[in-house]
């Protein structure tokens, strides 16, 4: 009877190690693929910059007669008003609390509530 057990723990062991093995593996492969994808975004975002300096460029040389010096407050009003935009999209999304595992860590406090029948602490 103690072998057929020592015998079934350790093949739960070698499974559990197994399992384990192939987690790590796909995790590694995973977090390449992130920073793969990060590269070429920065690589992507620093293209789009080049081209909006271009295309800033034109306007000025096509509109300098039209308009002189007040197509640079334009230029500088229309990139202003879009980072203010693109900020408060982002500080939204802070305030919705849609970064860092929100889903993941509700259903971490309520398995520890199911456990232990009490909420845990904040800050732990």
């Amino acid at each position: 009877m103690f072998s057929s057990a020592a015998t079934l723990a350790a093949s739960l062991g070698a499974l559990l190690g197994t399992r384990a093995s192939y987690a790590l593996l796909e995790l590694g492969d995973a977090r390449d693929a992130l920073l793969r994808v990060l590269l070429f975004g920065a690589a992507a975002l620093g293209a789009a910059a080049l081209a909006l300096v271009g295309l800033s460029a034109l306007l000025v040389a096509v509109f300098w007669e039209a308009l002189g010096w007040r197509i640079l407050l334009i230029l500088s009003l229309a990139y202003g008003v879009l980072a203010w935009l693109l900020l408060q999209r982002a500080r939204r999304i802070l305030a919705e609390g849609r970064v860092g595992l929100p889903v993941t860590l509700a259903e971490l406090r309520k398995d520890h509530e199911a456990l232990f029948g009490t909420a845990p602490e904040e800050g732990r």
